[in-house]
């Protein structure tokens, strides 16, 4: 066993919370009040996570509503982190867009079960990283529009349609949303070893087969990243997710 839940793991972890809402009040970071209600979240999130997926791994219609209710709230999260007005809901498309085809290939071809022991990890990893792409692309380039208005209207006058002239100033940046992904994918094993490595060798797995699983899931991730950035710079190119009143 990796950990021990015990009254040491308990009072370890709200010292790391502090430390963490600490440094970050300390350096004026501006978000120590939003570290500290993160690390209660997760808590109470996780706690209440682990009763309820023994509950739905043996029901399917209950294990499609689990994962439609995974889909939820990465939409509602990733667009309020975007913008605060109603075009938030578009952030459901890159999501979307990125993740179920994903799932649907590997339910179709057999590698992952429609079992909720399997699809359940799968589908959070990927709609995870879809959330990361959408925000990160999102929000870059709605930033950088708003910083270089002028080459915009400048473009317009110029000719050009509303959505090349944005896409001339917003592609880069939304292209800052892989970074991560590249990362990750880039260092694995020299860097860090991802969880669902760690996790199949502590189930007593292989460690050909544990790397062989992570690889597996590190490419799909760029997959759905990639197809999410790409849809939500669309979306800002096309005017669907703006920050307008």
């Amino acid at each position: 066993m990796l950990l021990t839940v015990d009254v040491t793991f308990g009072v370890v972890l709200a010292v790391l919370l502090v430390v963490a809402a600490t440094v970050v009040a300390v350096a004026h970071l501006g978000r120590a009040r939003d570290t500290v209600i993160a690390g209660v979240r997760a808590a109470a999130q996780l706690a209440a996570v682990s009763l309820v997926i023994g509950w739905v791994v043996g029901s399917l219609p209950l294990l499609l509503a689990f994962v439609l209710l995974m889909y939820s709230v990465a939409v509602r999260t990733a667009g309020r982190r975007i913008t605060p007005n109603r075009t938030w809901w578009w952030a459901g498309a890159p999501i979307a867009a990125g993740v179920f085809p994903v799932v649907a290939v590997l339910l179709l071809t057999g590698l992952v079960p429609l079992k909720g022991i399997a699809l359940i990890p799968v589908a959070g990893i990927l709609i995870g990283g879809a959330l990361t792409a959408t925000v990160l692309a999102g929000r870059r380039a709605l930033d950088e529009l708003k910083l270089r208005h002028g080459e915009v209207e400048a473009g317009m006058a110029l000719g050009l349609p509303d959505r090349e002239a944005r896409l001339e100033v917003a592609r880069a940046p939304a292209a800052d949303a892989l970074i991560p992904g590249l990362d990750q994918t880039r260092t694995v094993g020299l860097v860090t070893l991802p969880g669902a490595f760690v996790g199949m060798l502590l189930g007593g797995a292989s460690p050909l087969l544990a790397g062989a699983v992570q690889l597996f899931v590190l490419v799909g991730l760029m997959a759905v990243q990639a197809v999410a950035a790409a849809v939500a710079l669309e979306l800002v190119a096309r005017g669907r997710l703006h920050r307008a009143e």
